[in-house]
């Protein structure tokens, strides 16, 4: 098993402080990124609302998360070691390798199956650990 030695809250505080902090971090992104596509003044005005910095700052807060990669049997240690956490897997319980994200805080997990693609398992783990344990705390 491998982690990628990104960023695991321990708290919900830690979380809220490292998502407030990605704020004006979204803001530059999106500025960037603007500039680059040549909006005038008038069209950033009118299509950088403060909805897309939002989503801007969840990919980054959900790219930074630490996530475990692992073969079945890891995870299904884990998963032994931390039976009284609520774990949602996607994907298909026949596939050799595991994805999950487990903030310690929280008693509940996310995970995904894959087979080969694990940059892409890890980026889907990404976007539905925000969405299922982090989204809340942040609205």
């Amino acid at each position: 098993m491998h982690t990628d030695g990104r960023f695991s809250p321990t708290t919900e505080a830690a979380a809220r402080e490292r998502y407030a902090a990605l704020g004006p971090t979204a803001q530059t992104v999106v500025r960037e990124v603007a500039t680059a596509m040549d909006f005038d003044k008038d069209e950033y005005d009118e299509r950088v609302t403060s909805a897309v910095v939002e989503r801007a700052r969840n990919a980054l807060f959900a790219s930074s998360l630490e996530v475990s990669v692992g073969e079945r049997e890891e995870f299904d240690d884990w998963r032994a070691d931390h039976s009284e956490d609520d774990v949602h897997v996607i994907g298909n319980e026949n596939v050799p390798r595991v994805v999950w994200h487990a903030p310690a805080f929280a008693e509940t997990a996310v995970a995904a199956t894959f087979a080969d693609e694990e940059r892409a398992a890890v980026e889907t783990l990404r976007r539905q650990a925000f969405g299922r344990l982090y989204r809340e705390l942040f609205e």
